[in-house]
């Protein structure tokens, strides 16, 4: 198991960890980054084409080739005030970066988050 989590901040790396091992990832880097308001409105507009904040935004890195270190799984931006909980929109970042999709998938993202967000408590 090869997991770099130093680009997560330190209260968050548990339950990043956690998403992780319920995703079933062993190995790989990600960054996660708490952002403001008007940062993730930038990013949302930029990536998604919608001019809103909103809470969490996942950016998956899909490598087909080995790498030197640790593959890269992607990157989570979160904007504090607004989201409820910070470490859900953590764990919820982390599995849209594992390949999951609630917008598609027959809920298997979100009940995967309950029961991580269960296991934290």
């Amino acid at each position: 198991m090869s997991l770099d989590l130093t680009d997560v901040p330190a209260d968050l790396r548990d339950p990043v960890m956690a998403a992780l091992m319920a995703a079933g990832v062993d190995d790989g880097h990600l960054a996660l980054e708490l952002v403001d308001a008007a940062r993730i409105q930038a990013l949302n507009r930029e990536h998604r084409e919608k001019d809103a904040p909103t809470d969490v935004l996942a950016f998956p890195i899909d490598e087909t080739g080995p790498t030197a270190g640790p593959r890269e799984l992607g990157d989570v931006a979160i904007c504090p005030e607004h989201c409820s909980d910070v470490t859900e929109a953590a764990v919820h970042g982390v599995l849209h970066l594992c390949g999951y999709d609630h917008e598609t998938d027959a809920g298997e993202m979100l009940a995967l988050q309950a029961g991580v967000l269960e296991g934290l408590a």
